[in-house]
């Protein structure tokens, strides 16, 4: 029996937050424990698009134009003087994905895992190429 997200997709109905949001929990249940073990206080969010204060804190005009962004302090930028400050988050914009995924051809769940691992890099403090090698490890 195909699952909820294959039939989604074989429907022809765009996928939800619901499908974006396991897409990203399977990348993170992936990562090598020493990389997933800085990611329990970490909140995921799915929303359809960043609002225009979020496009506007990185430099953008378009909701289409941002897939995902991390917001926090990197953990090797963290003190034990944070105290009472928000948790960090990993934001994931569905329409600007849905709109990469119909503009590029690359399967959702690759898309997704690219933004999600891109967005823990940026946590970890990883460079460019430690998020490409990132992603290989956790590539299906």
């Amino acid at each position: 029996m195909a699952s909820a997200m294959e039939r989604q997709e074989v429907l022809g109905a765009a996928p939800g937050a619901a499908v974006i949001e396991a897409y990203a929990l399977g990348v993170i249940a992936r990562l090598p424990a020493a990389f997933r073990q800085h990611l329990g206080d970490v909140v995921l969010l799915v929303e359809e698009e960043a609002d225009a204060e979020m496009l506007a804190g990185v430099g953008l005009d378009h909701p289409l134009d941002l897939t995902g962004v991390y917001v926090g302090r990197p953990v090797g930028e963290k003190s034990s003087f944070d105290s009472g400050a928000l948790p960090d988050r990993i934001h994931l914009y569905r329409q600007a994905i849905l709109a990469e995924w119909c503009e590029t051809g690359v399967r959702l769940d690759d898309l997704v895992a690219h933004v999600t691992v891109h967005e823990i890099g940026h946590h970890l403090g990883l460079s460019d190429d430690d998020m490409h090698a990132l992603q290989d490890a956790v590539a299906d």
